[in-house]
């Protein structure tokens, strides 16, 4: 049995596929992903499990050079905006509209669905090189 913090099966075999540049994404229970983008679905109820437990497991082992958050979280969600750059607070952050980040899905190796019921409590990661 796999040790590391990342137990979930489709998200690890995610993260060890992922090179430089690629993009995973983490979100709320509302964005609507591509057909074309893998959906890991997480969520089972209200609020389970949280964005941020999903985003701090994934950070466990994913190498993140930068990040891409909505331009509307700033207004409409602060309170996880504040949660995302304290727990990343040396990371970029490029905040792009909804509508740029709901396209970009297209070209991330997957999509996360937490159960969050926040308002654009969604991320793009960017994955770096460890070496």
């Amino acid at each position: 049995m796999k040790k590391s913090k990342v137990i979930n099966s489709d998200i690890s075999r995610v993260i060890a596929q992922m090179g430089h540049f690629d993009q995973i994404s983490i979100g709320d229970a509302g964005m609507p992903v591509p057909m074309t983008t893998e959906k890991i679905d997480l969520a089972v109820d209200n609020g389970i499990p949280s964005f941020m437990d999903v985003l701090n497991n994934v950070l466990e082992e994913l190498e993140v050079q930068r990040i891409y958050l909505a331009e509307e979280i700033k207004t409409e969600n602060p309170e996880m905006l504040k949660k995302i750059q304290d727990r990343l607070p040396e990371t970029p952050v490029t905040f792009i509209p909804h509508s740029e980040m709901k396209a970009a899905l297209h070209d991330s190796r997957a999509f996360i669905r937490t159960g969050e019921m926040t308002p654009y409590a969604n991320i793009l990661l960017e994955s770096g090189v460890v070496f």
